[in-house]
């Protein structure tokens, strides 16, 4: 069946009116990706939410267990975690009614996808949160 992005301009506009991105599978370790990318998202400004129930805390923010520990809205949830895990957090992600799911690049999952646009989630799949954010300054 496939699935379609946003177009760059609408990602970049939804880039420009997030200010909190919860990010699922962030390592404490500095030398992985997750840590990488969340580090410019954090010094580009943005209020980041480690979610990892094996960390206590990364780039100085305490960690949460999962998506429903977090209190207040989140725009942007962004996820490190294998493309087959990409369903349960969806599902976890629609009990907390964020604005938009975005699966890092190299993860798509078909289920998770139909699954939240049939409730009319905005999703990315497949994209670089770093990357688009870096072309959309």
């Amino acid at each position: 069946m496939g699935f379609e992005n946003p177009s760059r301009k609408e990602i970049g506009a939804i880039l420009k009116k997030a200010k909190r991105i919860a990010v699922v599978g962030l390592s404490d370790k500095p030398n992985r990706t997750s840590y990488q990318v969340t580090e410019v998202m954090k010094n580009a400004g943005y209020e980041i939410i480690p979610v990892n129930p094996t960390v206590d805390e990364v780039l100085g923010v305490k960690a949460v267990k999962s998506l429903k520990d977090i209190v207040g809205h989140v725009d942007i949830v962004n996820v490190f975690r294998r493309s087959e895990e990409l369903f349960d957090v969806a599902k976890e992600f629609a009990q907390i009614d964020a604005d938009v799911f975005w699966a890092q690049l190299g993860l798509f999952n078909q289920e998770a996808y139909e699954f939240l646009k049939d409730k009319g989630y905005t999703i990315v799949m497949d994209r670089c949160i770093k990357v688009e954010h870096a072309l959309t300054k």
